[in-house]
């Protein structure tokens, strides 16, 4: 596991050497949803029986460790593919699985950064309840997991960064924007609360925030085994491609 070890040392250090942006800036960036919405909506809305703010915040920390998850690996291999460096992570006998492993525990380490940073500084609105960690723990791990192995297929896949910027503009933004972030999806219409079942990305957010609260829109174990399905089918996908050394190797 050598290889593993040195290529995850470098994904880690490549976006730690820059923590300012990649890890303060998204901080910034949920407390400021956090100041706008809790101004106007705390004293108007509680879901579950819980204060509009405590309710938003581990929406926000899941949010933010998902998209950063999926920069961090997109980001890394779409740069390296531009300048040509990708070939010196391709030339060393490191196996698929060490290469897929090392891109996706960075970028899962990364999304943990960025949603504790997040959650250490809206604490300061509300605490929310600790209901159970291990749930918290277990779905901010997976959906990271997920969101790094999208991440490798985004870079794979994009020539150019603004390939990678559609990718995320209109598959990532619109399936964690629309996943329960800010509302529970029992307040839609009857068609938009179906809709959102098929959104992977609503089970990852209610199972997290099921973590804090102890209620979720759906049960927690429903939510568990579409995301580890999920993980299967994306790790699967981005193995495959990997092997085949499709825009990596040819």
């Amino acid at each position: 596991m050598i290889g593993f070890r040195t290529l995850l040392y470098k994904e880690v250090l490549r976006f730690w050497k820059v923590s300012f942006q990649t890890v303060a800036a998204p901080v910034l960036t949920a407390l400021l949803y956090l100041l706008i919405f809790s101004h106007v909506l705390d004293r108007h809305v509680e879901v579950h029986g819980v204060p509009y703010t405590a309710f938003l915040i581990p929406g926000l920390v899941m949010m933010s460790a998902l998209q950063n998850a999926f920069a961090n690996t997109s980001s890394s291999l779409i740069q390296s593919k531009v300048t040509g460096s990708v070939v010196f992570v391709l030339l060393p006998p490191i196996s698929y699985g060490e290469f897929f492993l090392a891109y996706v525990v960075a970028a899962i380490l990364r999304g943990l950064l960025v949603g504790v940073g997040v959650l250490l500084v809206t604490l300061w609105f509300a605490v929310p309840d600790f209901a159970s960690p291990l749930w918290i723990l277990v779905f901010v791990v997976l959906g990271g997991g997920i969101m790094g192995a999208l991440g490798m297929v985004a870079g794979i896949w994009a020539d150019k960064f603004d390939q990678l910027a559609a990718f995320q503009n209109f598959l990532i933004m619109p399936l964690t924007m629309l996943s329960g972030v800010f509302y529970s999806i029992h307040s839609l219409p009857a068609f938009w609360q179906n809709v959102s079942h098929f959104n992977p990305v609503f089970y990852m957010i209610d199972g997290f925030r099921y973590g804090f609260f102890g209620v979720s829109d759906v049960p927690p174990e429903v939510s568990l085994a579409v995301i580890l399905t999920s993980l299967l089918v994306v790790s699967a996908a981005t193995l495959a491609l990997l092997r085949s050394g499709y825009k990596l190797r040819s």
